[in-house]
């Protein structure tokens, strides 16, 4: 079985032990994540098995899908509801500056980092740092919040909104630097993930329902391992290459083929009407030509 199951995480769990359980349920070894999700957070998951390992990195990079809750007037060490409370304050803010507020931080814009976080310096994690009561210094990062809504606000003080983001956001951090600029503290009580790129909520499979499965049903839960790529370009191969292809030469294109085709970007890769793996399109004596990554038949 090869392919990328929607998985819904539970809370509670690390992404680690969410790849154990799903390794123990299906019997499959070679299972991994692509990208991790808070302990504390539900949701999306998305899990890559078999050969769809290989493809695991080339999902790092898809935007994200939150659901979160931000509660006003207190901070935490972590930026969430399990950490130790730092500082507090009784400030009531207007349901307007809430909004100005959350406008702001669209768009491009830079986070530091939390120190509980599994960022490494110098070879150690940041939390494994933070627990031993050691701050160190972060550079700011510079992510992408591509949409920021406001779903309701409770008293003034619990701010349920929604968020579209790149990856390498810490939603913790964006609740904190919320907090801060509406001149209170504010740290971020709930969180789910809802979105992976096209992998939505919706679709996705809890734990107990995929024990539940037979082999036959667990086979038909999983995502092909193109389609898990959708977000990615495809290059049709002509069927006289195919050997070729799959044994790493290089072979030439049609002119029609590369029109919308990068140099040296991935593409999919498909011949004899199948999808045979990732690639690029690479100059040769001023010919274009495809050059195969990864072959994933």
């Amino acid at each position: 079985m090869d392919g990328i199951i929607n998985l819904f995480k539970p809370r509670g769990i690390t992404s680690h032990d969410a790849v154990y359980i799903m390794r123990k349920t299906t019997g499959i070894k070679k299972i991994g994540h692509t990208g991790t999700l808070d302990p504390n957070a539900t949701g999306v998951l998305p899990l890559c098995i078999g050969k769809g390992t290989r493809i695991s990195e080339y999902l790092l990079n898809v935007n994200k899908e939150y659901v979160g809750e931000l509660s006003l007037g207190l901070a935490t060490d972590t930026q969430d509801g399990e950490g130790k409370i730092i500082n507090h304050s009784s400030k009531m803010v207007e349901e307007k500056e809430i909004y100005e507020v959350f406008n702001r931080f669209k768009g491009k814009i830079e986070q530091i980092p939390p120190m509980y976080s599994a960022l490494k310096v110098k070879g150690k994690k940041l939390y494994e740092l933070a627990r031993e009561g050691k701050e160190v210094k972060r550079e700011p990062r510079e992510i992408f919040i591509y949409d920021l809504k406001i779903m309701d606000i409770l008293d003034n003080r619990k701010i349920i909104f929604y968020v579209k983001c790149s990856r390498g956001t810490y939603i913790r951090t964006l609740c904190n630097d919320i907090g801060e600029l509406l001149g209170t503290y504010g740290y971020m009580s709930y969180l789910i993930r809802v979105g992976v790129g096209d992998f939505k909520i919706a679709d996705s499979y809890s734990i107990d329902y995929i024990k539940s499965l037979d082999r036959e049903g667990l086979e038909s839960i999983i995502c092909p391992m193109d389609k898990g790529l959708s977000h990615m370009g495809s290059i049709i191969v002509e069927e006289k290459y195919f050997n070729g292809l799959i044994n790493g030469a290089i072979v030439p294109l049609l002119k029609d083929d590369t029109e919308d085709c990068g140099l040296n970007s991935p593409f999919k890769i498909y011949c004899k009407n199948q999808f045979i793996g990732l690639g690029r399109v690479v100059e040769k004596n001023n010919i274009h030509h495809v050059k195969m990554d990864k072959v994933l038949i």
